[in-house]
């Protein structure tokens, strides 16, 4: 049996960011992995804005964290049955330090991330599976595992072991999610020179893009993606578990036709497939954060539900670097009092709710409901296609008004008191 002041299950961007706050403050940290590497298990390929939290934590995080390329042009294109419509954002307000969004590939990033808290001087400790929280009158005092003789003991335990956290259910903090809350991410990984998608996506030296579509996948209430690397493309779909399984498509399949798709396959032309993944996220919001705290433990990252969207894209490691700094906070404040109860540990929320975490989930806490709206992916995408379709079609017969293109295909695509529900849902959703 070892004793430390902290352990953490999870070496992910929360685990890392909860150990490298303790161990820089001189507590005696354990970080529990169960891959063989932090980040080996992590299929994330995405986006992750900049974060002030980790500069916190790391004077110069960014000038010496692996990220692969800033991110200056947002694309957002809709897809109809035959046609495309992109809008693109692009500043040079993001072209020059501090970047606003960085592209990571998480197996290389986590790894370097936890060893950070490693130099720190915390422990970590990997293909080490927590099995069980020890609990002792009440308070969690450590974690079983399966390795190590066993046990590992320690007044306080951060959880960041991921949205299918077992051990915060067993312990009675968090239910199990409804299919109607979560997605499935599922994601192919190509390889590409990087002079080719500095080409094809209109970029030159470490410049970085990210695309979203909607309407891409079948009716299924989801959307994709494509992120760029320095010479790879992380590209894939999300979609909502419950509409999934009701469609009957396997997985692989939908993702393949995609991967086919225009302008997709125009953008993956030449490139060689490297590897499949998969990975589950929670897509509930606010409503299903859990409560984040017990005595001798904390919650954060995806562990916690700490993870959103905004109707454009998906929030989450910015708010588990930042949770995990939070959770750190709270528990050196703790051993400065000697007290790790219920209460002592309960100022964790006051904490993020005070930063932007909870504030943005909050503000964004309908969205989810929106997004649970079947007609969001079909039907509109197909509406925006046949209006932009009919506004550039030229056939020698007399031109309608914008008004009237607008008009008769929203009344075509679906009733007006539909259309008009929805499209106040949807605004009170996100403004």
């Amino acid at each position: 049996m070892k004793r430390y002041d902290a352990i953490v299950v999870g070496a992910g961007p929360a685990g890392a960011s909860a150990a490298l706050g303790m161990a820089s403050k001189g507590l005696r940290v354990a970080m529990v992995e169960r891959g063989e590497t932090a980040g080996s298990k992590n299929m994330f390929g995405g986006m992750i804005p900049n974060c002030p939290a980790a500069e916190e934590l790391l004077p110069g995080f960014w000038e010496r964290a692996p990220w692969e390329r800033h991110v200056v042009k947002r694309t957002l294109t809709i897809l109809s049955e035959a046609a495309a419509t992109s809008l693109v954002f692009e500043s040079d307000n993001f072209d020059s330090p501090p970047y606003n969004g960085y592209t990571l590939f998480r197996p290389v990033f986590d790894r370097w991330y936890a060893q950070e808290a490693a130099n720190a001087g915390a422990t970590l400790l990997t293909n080490c599976l927590a099995e069980e929280l020890l609990i002792e009158n009440g308070s969690v005092r450590g974690v079983r595992i399966g390795r190590d003789a066993g046990e590992i003991h320690a007044p306080v335990t951060i959880l960041c072991d991921g949205v299918l956290s077992t051990l915060a259910r067993k312990l009675g903090l968090c239910k199990p999610l409804p299919a109607l809350d979560t997605a499935l991410g599922i994601k192919a990984l190509f390889r590409l020179k990087e002079q080719e998608i500095n080409d094809r996506f209109g970029l030159v030296r470490r410049q970085g893009a990210s695309c979203e579509f909607l309407g891409c996948t079948e009716g299924i209430r989801g959307g994709g993606f494509i992120y760029t690397q320095t010479e790879t493309l992380s590209v894939g779909l999300v979609t909502h578990l419950d509409s999934l399984k009701a469609s009957g498509v396997a997985p692989y399949e939908l993702l393949q036709r995609f991967l086919a798709r225009e302008p997709v396959g125009k953008l993956l032309k030449g490139a060689q497939l490297v590897e499949y993944s998969g990975h589950v996220l929670p897509e509930g919001g606010y409503k299903l954060v859990p409560q984040l705290f017990a005595r001798g433990l904390l919650l954060a990252g995806d562990a916690g539900g700490l993870c959103y969207t905004n109707g454009l894209n998906q929030e989450g490691m910015n708010l588990a670097i930042t949770s995990g700094a939070l959770a750190a906070e709270t528990v050196c404040e703790a051993f400065e009092r000697g007290d790790f109860s219920e209460r002592q540990l309960s100022g964790y929320v006051g904490r993020l709710k005070d930063s932007f975490v909870l504030r943005d989930m909050s503000t964004f806490a309908k969205t989810a409901g929106l997004m649970h709206n079947d007609r969001l992916f079909s039907v509109y995408p197909n509406l925006v296609g046949a209006v932009m379709e009919e506004l550039y079609r030229s056939d020698g017969l007399p031109k309608k008004s914008m008004g009237k293109v607008a008009w008769d295909s929203v009344r075509d695509a679906a009733p007006l008191r539909v259309f008009i529900l929805d499209l106040l849902k949807g605004g009170g959703s996100v403004i």
